[in-house]
């Protein structure tokens, strides 16, 4: 009798640790952290570009993108085309098109020809 509590016990403290290992181990739910358009550089056409984009994710993913006019005109066809963005208006999309070329331009510090894979052989 006193065997059988004791197995009983160990399983049950057995089973507890388990289940404490367990619940530290599910995912954790995102979040999103607030942003606002004032942590941006400011400039014409600011807050329209922010509050665009952040209809669908956050605007740091924007922010670190650096393209030229041509590419951030390529990303918004796309958009609009592949994943639903609603087509802005040509004055509200002269806006943001203006804001990004001038805020997040290519970086002077890029590689010649672009971003370079840091893994290949070269």
């Amino acid at each position: 009798m006193v065997l059988r509590s004791l197995v009983t016990l160990i399983l049950v403290a057995i089973l507890s640790a388990a289940g404490i290992v367990f619940a530290d181990a599910q995912p954790k739910t995102f979040t999103p952290r607030d942003e606002s358009p004032e942590e941006f550089p400011a400039g014409p056409g600011r807050d329209d570009t922010f509050y665009t984009c952040t209809a669908c994710h956050n605007f740091k993913l924007v922010a670190q993108q650096g393209m030229s006019r041509r590419q951030w005109e390529e990303t918004l066809a796309m958009m609009t085309e592949k994943h639903g963005m609603p087509a802005l208006d040509p004055k509200d999309r002269e806006a943001v098109l203006g804001y990004l070329e001038k805020a997040f331009a290519p970086s002077a510090r890029a590689a010649p020809g672009g971003w370079q894979n840091p893994f290949l052989n070269r």
